[in-house]
């Protein structure tokens, strides 16, 4: 009788913990199912940079001895992304590596503190304080995406003398100069650099743009009270978890790009 009575105790708790009801690890479902998600997307973005270093270490580095100096682009090595990235808006001319691509940098950065604070503000039910963390770190996400936009626009377009390379047509030794970057053709380097560096960050401005587009919901819906009368701000954190995954990706996307 006692093995029985035992018995029946561990189903009535199974059906507790299995049937519903019960929130796994003390997680809620959304949280966890969110957490589910970000687990798959890096595996993504993953496979995305481990391709950008195999087909970037296929090809040798610049070396000023074997190529010459000046630094100047070939389809021969890799891009040096000092030399690609250094220009900066409304200082035409001027050779500034990578303080544009630093700059979008620290205000993604900041756009996940301002995320930060507005969890912390939900968790004390602090209503305007929500709102106006969710609104600096929308305004965040627009000023990084406007960034990538202008980059995008410098890389298409290329520099002024362009980069002038000899081709074989119809037999005959041509020269032709190319300017900027697109999917067949790219001044700085290797055509695959050119569609690596638009693919992986397209990618991962399309995150930036849906978590905006998120963001934006959870402030609207925070200004008319809804989470307010539920009693809870646990929305506030579940987008704050993609935008927190959405930024360290960006480390490791500008760590790639940029610095290697």
């Amino acid at each position: 009788m006692a093995a029985t009575a035992t018995t029946d105790e561990s189903v009535v708790f199974d059906k507790k913990a299995w049937m519903g009801g019960v929130e796994p690890m003390n997680v809620s479902y959304g949280k966890l199912m969110m957490w589910f998600f970000l687990i798959s997307d890096t595996f993504t973005f993953s496979a995305l940079l481990v391709t950008y270093g195999l087909i970037r270490y296929s090809y040798p580095a610049y070396d000023p001895v074997i190529h010459g100096t000046p630094f100047h682009f070939s389809n021969i090595y890799w891009p040096v992304p000092d030399h690609v990235f250094n220009a900066f808006p409304f200082f035409h001319g001027t050779n500034l590596p990578l303080i544009f691509v630093g700059l979008m940098t620290f205000i993604l950065i900041f756009s996940s503190v301002t995320m930060v604070l507005a969890v912390e503000a939900g968790h004390r039910r602090d209503r305007q304080d929500v709102e106006k963390y969710m609104l600096w770190t929308i305004l965040g996400g627009l000023a990084f995406l406007s960034s990538q936009a202008w980059e995008w626009s410098h890389f298409i377009h290329g520099t002024e003398e362009g980069n002038t390379i000899r081709e074989l047509v119809s037999g005959t030794w041509v020269e032709r100069t190319i300017f900027g970057a697109n999917l067949t053709e790219n001044q700085y380097g290797p055509p695959a650099f050119a569609d690596l560096f638009f693919f992986i960050t397209g990618f991962h401005g399309t995150h930036v743009f849906s978590g905006v587009i998120l963001n934006i919901l959870i402030f609207y819906r925070t200004a008319t009270g809804m989470y307010e009368q539920r009693g809870h701000y646990e929305m506030v954190e579940k987008v704050g978890l993609y935008w927190h995954f959405v930024d360290l990706v960006w480390v490791f996307v500008f760590t790639f790009f940029y610095l290697v």
